[in-house]
């Protein structure tokens, strides 16, 4: 599943198509999660430097977020954004103003979901002055009927209104934080795309199922569950599972307890004493369950 980007930038329709340049350099721009390359020109602009880059939604303020690098791939079909100029001391004036709009709008919007008592988390708001439109981020469980909630907002800020809705995990990424290994969330830097996680996933990798442990930041099972569920997958093929006979060095026993990665696995054996073993040391036991095979040899 791809992610939802919160604001894509492609470059202006009327942009003149010429050879690859030479070098790029990384920017970075409110409401877009990852840094984005653009073309410097003959601009030389140091890191943390204010600039105007030109869009098709209008030229907008970016923080130079890297030096320039050499463009290796000089690939003529990628249309980079162009830095146009530093940013004046105007282009700074805007663009707070542009924020104290955004901080308006959003304080109207809370106000108009709690009077009508509307089931959707607002989460931020993005003011598009070259199109007179604001954009209202939201996270709901479900459709959410927001005609009149519309009709109320663009009575109150004169501007057009558009409600986009998100999913946690984009809402998480968009936010960023950090997650209960202590780095940055993975969404937010360098996953790019959510593939399905599962609960098998947790189990196969002998994880405690408790949501507490194994839920990230968005309230979904955590991404990295499954870097390395393959490898979870072929070593737990050599385990007995758990709940199953083995028998031990000390006799025979019921596997209560196991790490995988480690091939140990805790038994009790029958006199209700708990011992540990290396998957090699055991030997699994025949399930007494289990029907005969009466096919013919």
């Amino acid at each position: 599943m791809a992610m939802t980007p919160i604001c894509k930038l492609d470059p202006p329709k009327d942009a003149a198509k010429g050879p690859p340049p030479r070098f790029v350099q990384g920017v970075r721009v409110r409401g877009v999660d990852n840094s984005v390359l653009c073309n410097p020109g003959p601009h030389n602009l140091r890191v943390g430097v204010k600039v105007i880059i030109a869009t098709a939604q209008g030229d907008i303020l970016a923080t130079v977020a890297s030096n320039k690098l050499p463009n290796f791939k000089k690939e003529t079909a990628v249309t980079f954004l162009n830095i146009v100029r530093p940013a004046t001391d105007a282009d700074l004036a805007r663009e707070q103003e542009k924020e104290q709009k955004e901080t308006r709008a959003r304080e109207h919007c809370l106000e108009l979901i709690d009077q009508f008592n509307l089931p959707m988390n607002l989460s931020r708001v993005m003011y598009l002055p070259d199109e007179n439109k604001s954009v209202f981020f939201f996270t709901a469980e479900g459709r959410i009927d927001f005609r009149e909630l519309v009709r109320q907002l663009a009575g109150k800020l004169k501007l057009r209104i558009e409600m986009r809705q998100v999913g946690v995990r984009d809402e998480a990424r968009s936010i960023t934080g950090y997650g209960m290994c202590g780095e940055t969330l993975c969404c937010s830097t360098f996953l790019n795309q959510f593939t399905p996680v599962t609960i098998r996933m947790a189990k196969d990798q002998g994880l405690a199922l408790n949501p507490s442990k194994i839920s990230g930041v968005c309230g979904r099972l955590m991404c990295c569950l499954q870097y390395e569920h393959g490898i979870y997958k072929e070593l737990v093929k050599e385990m007995p599972k758990m709940g199953g006979r083995v028998e031990t060095p000390d006799g025979p026993g019921k596997v209560i307890k196991m790490d995988i990665l480690k091939k140990t696995l805790t038994v009790r054996l029958e006199d209700e004493s708990i011992l540990y073993y290396h998957l090699d040391e055991l030997k699994s036991m025949p399930d007494r369950n289990k029907k005969p095979d009466k096919s013919p040899s």
